[in-house]
């Protein structure tokens, strides 16, 4: 037997060891992140009938992937296999798709976990402020079926006076740490806390809520600021906000920013992933406006520009990157982190389904 099968064999030994816990390292305190490898999804693949693509969440539990899509018109999940040799990603495979039983809702998803739990899948979707479609928190079970629904801040609905940014709202979504509850995260902030970051430095806090499992409703809320813009847009459109999280270490999160410029073409997504701690700040559920009231933010510290890795990718292409998951231990027994762009099936310009595979340094 070659050295390579002997360490493609200790590999694929350590995903039956991962489970969805980050770690039990409790020194955080040197946390880095380094680029293993990309991957490319082909385009226009077909699994029964429905186009892959919008990959808007990810996440991962005993050997199987699971992605969600954001098609309001046709809301789906699709289970994914992804292969790896040593170090690197080399294939993604599509597995099935889950179809979304539910004809009462608007469903915009954008973040997916696997409880395991209830053996529930659990989505958030941003709803439709426009059209007074609310945001949800709920779980489904492997068929598509909802089985349960969480409650979800006031101040996060479509007709609250703090008023939820269009397109703005429940963007992430991670277990936390203790297994006792669940984290949802806004995209923007509310129009109550403060502006959507602009080129120029602007006070724009985000919330993030935590989701009791058992009584399914809000106990604690927290909120940091975002980064501005990264870069100033050629047309006449940017956003930057949060698009996902993980929580690595009791109140310490992994977030992903993504900051987009329009007319820039595939330069205009800037990918950042920060470490945030959340140990000393303020309870902000109760709080109806951020702007006066002295509430104490959770600090951020950048662990990763993607603007530092185009050269190492596709096309010098950082996509719009908004899905992660803790993957499986690497040979050297480090943790992976596998990241996903949504595409928006190429509507607006030539976007990538791309994968991105990080190690988690800890020391």
């Amino acid at each position: 037997m070659s050295n390579y099968q002997n360490r493609t064999i200790f590999f694929l030994l350590t995903l039956s060891l991962f489970a969805c816990k980050s770690a039990d390292i409790s020194n955080h305190k040197s946390l880095k992140v380094s680029f293993l490898s990309e991957y490319v999804l082909p385009e226009q693949i077909l699994v029964d009938e429905t186009l892959v693509g919008g990959l808007s969440g990810i996440d991962y539990y005993k050997d199987t992937y699971y992605l969600v899509c954001d098609d309001s018109n046709n809301p789906r999940i699709y289970e994914a296999s992804i292969i790896f040799e040593s170090h690197k990603i080399s294939n993604v495979h599509i597995d099935k798709v889950v179809l979304i039983d539910n004809a009462n809702d608007f469903l915009d998803l954008e973040a997916i976990r696997f409880d395991q739990r209830s053996n529930h899948i659990l989505l958030t979707s941003e709803g439709h402020i426009i059209q007074n479609k609310n945001p949800l928190f709920f779980g489904i079970d492997t068929m598509g079926k909802i089985k349960t629904r969480f409650e979800i801040p006031e101040s996060f609905k479509a007709n609250s006076s703090q008023k939820p940014r269009h397109n703005g709202t429940l963007e992430g979504l991670c277990l936390s740490f203790d297994r006792k509850g669940f984290w949802i995260a806004m995209e923007l902030p509310l129009k109550t806390d403060g502006p959507e970051p602009q080129i120029t430095a602007t006070k724009s806090p985000v919330r993030i809520t935590f989701i009791n499992s058992k009584t399914k409703t809000p106990e604690r809320q927290f909120a940091y600021f975002l980064d501005p813009v990264a870069k100033k847009p050629v047309g006449n459109f940017s956003v930057n906000g949060l698009t996902d999280l993980l929580e690595y270490n009791k109140d310490i999160f992994l977030v992903l920013e993504r900051s987009y410029s329009s007319g820039l073409g595939n330069q205009g997504n800037t990918i950042k992933l920060f470490k945030v701690d959340a140990t000393s700040a303020s309870n902000t559920l109760k709080e109806h406006s951020l702007k006066d009231s002295g509430f104490v933010s959770a600090t951020k510290k950048l662990l990763l520009n993607f603007e530092d890795l185009r050269n190492q990718l596709t096309n010098q292409s950082i996509d719009n990157i908004e899905g992660i998951t803790f993957g499986p231990r690497l040979p050297n027994g480090n943790l992976s982190l596998i990241l996903v762009s949504d595409n928006n099936f190429n509507r607006l310009e030539k976007q990538l389904n791309q994968f991105i595979l990080l190690e988690i340094i800890d020391n």
